[in-house]
Protein backbone atom coordinates (compact mmCIF):
# COMPACT_ATOMS: atom_id res chain seq x y z
CA UNK A 1 0.00 0.00 0.00
CA UNK A 2 1.50 3.32 -1.09
CA UNK A 3 1.47 6.29 1.26
CA UNK A 4 -1.27 8.88 0.86
CA UNK A 5 0.95 11.64 2.24
CA UNK A 6 4.73 11.90 2.42
CA UNK A 7 6.90 14.58 4.01
CA UNK A 8 10.41 14.32 2.62
CA UNK A 9 13.15 16.13 4.58
CA UNK A 10 11.11 19.29 5.15
CA UNK A 11 12.73 22.49 6.41
CA UNK A 12 11.08 25.82 7.11
CA UNK A 13 13.31 28.76 7.95
CA UNK A 14 12.19 32.35 8.54
CA UNK A 15 14.56 35.28 8.28
CA UNK A 16 17.68 36.07 6.29
CA UNK A 17 19.71 33.78 4.03
CA UNK A 18 17.30 30.88 4.35
CA UNK A 19 19.08 28.51 1.95
CA UNK A 20 22.36 29.10 3.78
CA UNK A 21 20.59 28.42 7.08
CA UNK A 22 19.36 25.05 5.78
CA UNK A 23 22.90 24.09 4.81
CA UNK A 24 24.11 25.05 8.29
CA UNK A 25 21.37 22.91 9.86
CA UNK A 26 22.34 19.97 7.66
CA UNK A 27 25.92 20.43 8.81
CA UNK A 28 24.88 20.17 12.47
CA UNK A 29 24.02 23.72 13.56
CA UNK A 30 21.18 24.05 16.06
CA UNK A 31 18.32 26.51 16.39
CA UNK A 32 20.09 28.75 18.87
CA UNK A 33 23.06 29.32 16.56
CA UNK A 34 20.72 30.44 13.79
CA UNK A 35 18.63 32.58 16.11
CA UNK A 36 21.72 34.53 17.12
CA UNK A 37 22.07 35.50 13.44
CA UNK A 38 18.44 36.61 13.15
CA UNK A 39 17.12 33.40 11.56
CA UNK A 40 14.41 31.13 12.96
CA UNK A 41 14.36 27.43 12.08
CA UNK A 42 10.73 26.40 12.63
CA UNK A 43 10.93 22.89 11.11
CA UNK A 44 14.14 20.94 10.67
CA UNK A 45 14.51 17.84 8.47
CA UNK A 46 11.01 16.44 9.07
CA UNK A 47 10.23 13.18 7.27
CA UNK A 48 7.27 10.81 7.64
CA UNK A 49 4.58 8.99 5.70
CA UNK A 50 0.85 8.66 6.37
CA UNK A 51 -1.02 5.67 4.97
CA UNK A 52 -4.60 5.86 3.64
CA UNK A 53 -7.15 5.72 6.46
CA UNK A 54 -4.57 6.44 9.17
CA UNK A 55 -4.73 9.05 11.93
CA UNK A 56 -1.23 10.51 12.19
CA UNK A 57 -0.76 12.74 15.25
CA UNK A 58 1.97 15.36 15.52
CA UNK A 59 2.47 16.47 19.11
CA UNK A 60 4.80 18.79 20.93
CA UNK A 61 4.92 21.86 23.15
CA UNK A 62 4.22 25.37 21.88
CA UNK A 63 7.01 26.48 19.56
CA UNK A 64 8.01 22.93 18.61
CA UNK A 65 7.10 23.54 14.95
CA UNK A 66 4.03 21.32 14.64
CA UNK A 67 1.61 23.94 13.27
CA UNK A 68 4.21 25.23 10.81
CA UNK A 69 4.71 21.65 9.64
CA UNK A 70 0.96 21.23 9.13
CA UNK A 71 0.76 24.37 7.00
CA UNK A 72 3.44 23.05 4.70
CA UNK A 73 1.41 19.90 4.09
CA UNK A 74 -1.29 21.78 2.16
CA UNK A 75 0.87 24.53 0.73
CA UNK A 76 -0.21 27.38 3.01
CA UNK A 77 3.51 27.71 3.72
CA UNK A 78 6.16 26.93 1.15
CA UNK A 79 8.99 24.72 2.47
CA UNK A 80 12.45 26.25 2.45
CA UNK A 81 13.68 22.80 1.43
CA UNK A 82 12.19 19.35 0.99
CA UNK A 83 9.04 17.98 -0.62
CA UNK A 84 5.42 17.17 0.22
CA UNK A 85 3.83 14.41 -1.87
CA UNK A 86 0.11 13.71 -1.86
CA UNK A 87 -0.95 10.51 -3.64
CA UNK A 88 2.45 10.59 -5.33
CA UNK A 89 2.03 14.17 -6.56
CA UNK A 90 4.67 16.69 -5.48
CA UNK A 91 2.65 19.58 -4.01
CA UNK A 92 5.77 21.71 -3.65
CA UNK A 93 6.14 21.73 -7.45
CA UNK A 94 2.59 22.96 -8.18
CA UNK A 95 1.65 26.46 -9.24
CA UNK A 96 -0.71 28.59 -7.20
CA UNK A 97 -3.79 27.69 -9.26
CA UNK A 98 -3.12 23.94 -9.11
CA UNK A 99 -2.46 24.14 -5.40
CA UNK A 100 -5.73 25.98 -4.76
CA UNK A 101 -7.54 23.25 -6.70
CA UNK A 102 -5.96 20.53 -4.54
CA UNK A 103 -6.88 22.40 -1.35
CA UNK A 104 -10.45 22.92 -2.55
CA UNK A 105 -11.12 19.31 -3.50
CA UNK A 106 -8.59 16.97 -1.91
CA UNK A 107 -7.48 18.48 1.42
CA UNK A 108 -9.71 19.97 4.13
CA UNK A 109 -8.66 21.75 7.30
CA UNK A 110 -10.33 21.91 10.71
CA UNK A 111 -9.13 24.88 12.75
CA UNK A 112 -8.71 25.37 16.49
CA UNK A 113 -11.10 28.31 16.78
CA UNK A 114 -13.93 27.01 14.58
CA UNK A 115 -13.55 29.73 11.86
CA UNK A 116 -17.30 29.85 11.27
CA UNK A 117 -19.00 32.72 9.42
CA UNK A 118 -21.31 34.43 11.94
CA UNK A 119 -23.62 35.74 9.17
CA UNK A 120 -24.18 32.27 7.66
CA UNK A 121 -26.48 29.55 8.98
CA UNK A 122 -25.09 26.27 10.28
CA UNK A 123 -26.05 24.61 7.00
CA UNK A 124 -24.39 27.32 4.90
CA UNK A 125 -21.26 27.12 7.03
CA UNK A 126 -21.09 23.36 6.52
CA UNK A 127 -21.64 23.83 2.78
CA UNK A 128 -19.03 26.58 2.36
CA UNK A 129 -16.27 24.35 0.96
CA UNK A 130 -18.69 22.96 -1.59
CA UNK A 131 -19.70 26.48 -2.59
CA UNK A 132 -16.03 27.26 -3.24
CA UNK A 133 -15.89 24.18 -5.46
CA UNK A 134 -18.88 25.49 -7.46
CA UNK A 135 -21.22 22.65 -6.45
CA UNK A 136 -24.87 23.54 -7.25
CA UNK A 137 -26.85 24.77 -4.24
CA UNK A 138 -29.25 21.84 -3.96
CA UNK A 139 -26.43 19.31 -4.08
CA UNK A 140 -24.20 21.13 -1.61
CA UNK A 141 -27.06 21.57 0.87
CA UNK A 142 -27.84 17.87 0.63
CA UNK A 143 -24.20 16.91 1.25
CA UNK A 144 -23.80 19.47 4.03
CA UNK A 145 -26.95 18.22 5.77
CA UNK A 146 -25.61 14.68 5.62
CA UNK A 147 -22.29 15.80 7.11
CA UNK A 148 -24.08 17.63 9.91
CA UNK A 149 -26.11 14.50 10.62
CA UNK A 150 -22.89 12.46 10.85
CA UNK A 151 -21.58 14.99 13.37
CA UNK A 152 -24.73 14.84 15.51
CA UNK A 153 -26.18 18.19 14.41
CA UNK A 154 -29.33 17.12 12.56
CA UNK A 155 -32.04 19.70 13.29
CA UNK A 156 -29.63 22.61 13.75
CA UNK A 157 -29.27 23.48 10.05
CA UNK A 158 -31.11 26.82 10.26
CA UNK A 159 -29.44 27.96 13.50
CA UNK A 160 -26.74 30.63 13.69
CA UNK A 161 -23.23 29.90 15.03
CA UNK A 162 -23.71 32.10 18.12
CA UNK A 163 -26.67 29.92 19.13
CA UNK A 164 -24.39 26.88 19.45
CA UNK A 165 -22.09 25.80 22.25
CA UNK A 166 -18.35 25.63 21.63
CA UNK A 167 -18.45 21.89 21.09
CA UNK A 168 -21.32 22.21 18.63
CA UNK A 169 -19.50 24.94 16.72
CA UNK A 170 -16.48 22.65 16.41
CA UNK A 171 -18.78 19.95 15.07
CA UNK A 172 -19.88 22.38 12.36
CA UNK A 173 -16.23 22.92 11.47
CA UNK A 174 -15.73 19.16 11.25
CA UNK A 175 -18.91 18.78 9.17
CA UNK A 176 -17.64 21.44 6.76
CA UNK A 177 -14.45 19.44 6.25
CA UNK A 178 -16.35 16.17 5.80
CA UNK A 179 -18.88 17.64 3.36
CA UNK A 180 -16.22 18.16 0.70
CA UNK A 181 -15.37 14.45 0.87
CA UNK A 182 -11.69 15.37 0.87
CA UNK A 183 -9.17 12.54 0.99
CA UNK A 184 -7.04 14.25 3.67
CA UNK A 185 -8.13 16.11 6.81
CA UNK A 186 -5.66 18.42 8.55
CA UNK A 187 -6.71 19.20 12.13
CA UNK A 188 -4.74 21.92 13.93
CA UNK A 189 -5.32 21.77 17.71
CA UNK A 190 -8.96 21.34 16.74
CA UNK A 191 -10.22 20.36 20.20
CA UNK A 192 -7.86 22.31 22.45
CA UNK A 193 -10.22 25.30 22.90
CA UNK A 194 -12.91 23.04 24.38
CA UNK A 195 -13.44 22.15 28.02
CA UNK A 196 -12.26 18.63 29.01
CA UNK A 197 -15.66 16.88 28.85
CA UNK A 198 -16.58 18.34 25.46
CA UNK A 199 -13.07 17.67 24.22
CA UNK A 200 -13.35 14.00 25.07
CA UNK A 201 -16.77 13.89 23.43
CA UNK A 202 -15.26 15.33 20.24
CA UNK A 203 -12.50 12.71 20.36
CA UNK A 204 -15.18 10.02 20.63
CA UNK A 205 -17.02 11.61 17.71
CA UNK A 206 -13.89 11.61 15.55
CA UNK A 207 -13.07 7.98 16.33
CA UNK A 208 -16.67 6.93 15.61
CA UNK A 209 -16.67 8.76 12.29
CA UNK A 210 -13.30 7.30 11.38
CA UNK A 211 -14.62 3.74 11.72
CA UNK A 212 -17.08 4.51 8.93
CA UNK A 213 -15.35 7.11 6.77
CA UNK A 214 -11.73 5.91 7.07
CA UNK A 215 -10.28 9.31 6.25
CA UNK A 216 -6.57 10.05 6.24
CA UNK A 217 -6.01 12.53 9.08
CA UNK A 218 -3.07 14.57 10.33
CA UNK A 219 -3.96 15.78 13.81
CA UNK A 220 -1.91 18.40 15.70
CA UNK A 221 -2.01 18.50 19.51
CA UNK A 222 0.08 19.42 22.53
CA UNK A 223 -1.85 16.92 24.71
CA UNK A 224 -0.16 13.52 24.96
CA UNK A 225 -3.25 11.74 26.28
CA UNK A 226 -5.19 13.02 23.25
CA UNK A 227 -2.37 11.88 20.96
CA UNK A 228 -2.31 8.43 22.54
CA UNK A 229 -6.08 8.10 22.27
CA UNK A 230 -6.41 9.17 18.65
CA UNK A 231 -3.19 8.34 16.88
CA UNK A 232 -2.45 5.22 14.85
CA UNK A 233 1.05 6.70 14.72
CA UNK A 234 2.49 9.64 16.65
CA UNK A 235 5.36 11.98 15.82
CA UNK A 236 6.83 13.84 18.80
CA UNK A 237 8.43 17.20 17.92
CA UNK A 238 10.98 19.21 19.85
CA UNK A 239 12.70 22.40 18.69
CA UNK A 240 11.58 21.88 15.11
CA UNK A 241 12.68 18.25 14.83
CA UNK A 242 10.75 14.99 14.99
CA UNK A 243 12.48 13.15 17.83
CA UNK A 244 10.32 10.01 17.71
CA UNK A 245 7.79 8.55 15.30
CA UNK A 246 5.90 5.40 16.26
CA UNK A 247 2.76 3.86 17.70
CA UNK A 248 1.46 4.86 21.12
CA UNK A 249 2.85 1.61 22.51
CA UNK A 250 6.26 2.27 20.93
CA UNK A 251 6.46 5.66 22.59
CA UNK A 252 5.22 4.43 25.97
CA UNK A 253 7.47 1.39 26.13
CA UNK A 254 10.50 2.57 24.16
CA UNK A 255 10.86 6.38 24.48
CA UNK A 256 13.61 7.64 22.17
CA UNK A 257 15.23 9.98 24.69
CA UNK A 258 14.81 11.68 28.07
CA UNK A 259 12.61 14.37 26.55
CA UNK A 260 10.04 11.83 25.33
CA UNK A 261 10.35 9.87 28.59
CA UNK A 262 9.48 13.01 30.56
CA UNK A 263 6.41 13.52 28.36
CA UNK A 264 4.95 10.10 29.07
CA UNK A 265 5.38 10.11 32.86
CA UNK A 266 1.77 11.05 33.57
CA UNK A 267 0.09 9.04 30.81
CA UNK A 268 -2.57 6.54 31.92
CA UNK A 269 -0.94 3.41 30.49
CA UNK A 270 -4.03 1.28 31.09
CA UNK A 271 -5.84 3.27 28.36
CA UNK A 272 -3.13 2.66 25.78
CA UNK A 273 -1.42 -0.68 26.30
CA UNK A 274 -2.76 -4.03 25.08
CA UNK A 275 -1.97 -7.65 25.87
CA UNK A 276 0.22 -7.79 22.76
CA UNK A 277 2.39 -4.98 24.10
CA UNK A 278 2.98 -6.41 27.58
CA UNK A 279 3.02 -10.18 27.03
CA UNK A 280 6.13 -12.30 27.41
CA UNK A 281 6.78 -13.83 23.99
CA UNK A 282 9.61 -16.13 25.08
CA UNK A 283 7.10 -19.01 25.26
CA UNK A 284 6.85 -21.43 22.35
CA UNK A 285 3.79 -22.49 20.39
CA UNK A 286 3.81 -25.93 22.02
CA UNK A 287 4.10 -24.61 25.58
CA UNK A 288 1.29 -25.60 27.97
CA UNK A 289 -1.80 -23.43 27.47
CA UNK A 290 -3.76 -22.21 30.49
CA UNK A 291 -7.28 -23.36 29.56
CA UNK A 292 -9.13 -20.95 31.79
CA UNK A 293 -9.76 -17.42 30.49
CA UNK A 294 -7.45 -16.22 27.74
CA UNK A 295 -6.74 -12.88 26.07
CA UNK A 296 -6.01 -11.86 22.49
CA UNK A 297 -3.11 -9.56 21.52
CA UNK A 298 -5.59 -6.68 21.16
CA UNK A 299 -7.21 -7.13 24.59
CA UNK A 300 -7.04 -3.74 26.38
CA UNK A 301 -4.79 -3.52 29.42
CA UNK A 302 -7.66 -2.81 31.83
CA UNK A 303 -9.53 -5.90 30.63
CA UNK A 304 -6.33 -7.92 30.91
CA UNK A 305 -6.01 -6.87 34.56
CA UNK A 306 -9.59 -8.01 35.19
CA UNK A 307 -8.85 -11.43 33.67
CA UNK A 308 -5.68 -11.75 35.73
CA UNK A 309 -7.66 -11.01 38.90
CA UNK A 310 -10.05 -13.88 38.13
CA UNK A 311 -7.53 -16.65 37.39
CA UNK A 312 -4.93 -18.21 39.74
CA UNK A 313 -2.17 -18.28 37.11
CA UNK A 314 -0.68 -16.10 34.45
CA UNK A 315 -2.93 -15.16 31.52
CA UNK A 316 -2.38 -16.92 28.19
CA UNK A 317 -2.51 -14.75 25.07
CA UNK A 318 -3.76 -16.58 21.96
CA UNK A 319 -4.12 -15.58 18.32
CA UNK A 320 -7.20 -15.98 16.13
CA UNK A 321 -6.40 -19.65 15.53
CA UNK A 322 -6.14 -20.37 19.26
CA UNK A 323 -2.33 -20.64 19.21
CA UNK A 324 -0.39 -19.48 22.24
CA UNK A 325 1.61 -16.35 21.36
CA UNK A 326 2.54 -15.09 24.82
CA UNK A 327 1.76 -15.04 28.52
CA UNK A 328 1.23 -12.27 31.07
CA UNK A 329 2.07 -12.94 34.73
CA UNK A 330 0.47 -10.68 37.33
CA UNK A 331 3.87 -9.32 38.28
CA UNK A 332 4.37 -8.20 34.70
CA UNK A 333 1.09 -6.27 34.74
CA UNK A 334 2.13 -4.44 37.88
CA UNK A 335 5.55 -3.84 36.42
CA UNK A 336 4.20 -2.16 33.30
CA UNK A 337 1.98 0.09 35.37
CA UNK A 338 5.12 1.10 37.23
CA UNK A 339 7.18 1.39 34.02
CA UNK A 340 9.13 -1.78 34.71
CA UNK A 341 9.14 -5.27 33.22
CA UNK A 342 9.07 -8.50 35.14
CA UNK A 343 10.32 -12.03 34.67
CA UNK A 344 7.66 -14.48 33.49
CA UNK A 345 5.99 -16.88 35.87
CA UNK A 346 5.52 -20.52 34.74
CA UNK A 347 2.04 -21.12 33.33
CA UNK A 348 1.50 -24.18 35.49
CA UNK A 349 2.92 -22.62 38.66
CA UNK A 350 0.97 -23.40 41.80
CA UNK A 351 -1.16 -20.68 43.36
CA UNK A 352 1.36 -19.98 46.09
CA UNK A 353 4.16 -19.34 43.60
CA UNK A 354 1.99 -17.01 41.56
CA UNK A 355 1.01 -15.13 44.68
CA UNK A 356 4.66 -14.75 45.62
CA UNK A 357 5.46 -13.31 42.19
CA UNK A 358 2.44 -11.02 42.18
Amino acid sequence: MSARLEADHLYKVFGRRQDQAVERLRAGADREELRADGTTAAVIDASFTVDPGQIFVVMGLSGSGKSTLLRMLNGLLEPTAGHVRFDGRDLTALGDRELREVRARKISMVFQHFALFPHRSVLDNAAYGLAVQGVPRAEREKRAARALELCGLAGWETSWPDELSGGMQQRVGLARALATDADLLLMDESFSALDPLIRRDMQDQLLTLQKTLKKTIVFITHDLNEAMRLGDRIAVMRDGRIVQNGTAEDILLRPADDYVASFIQDVDRSRVLTAGAVMDTSVTADAPLCRCETASPTTPFAELCAISARVPHRVSVVDGAGRLVGVVPRQRLLGFLGDETADPVPCDAPDGKVAAHA
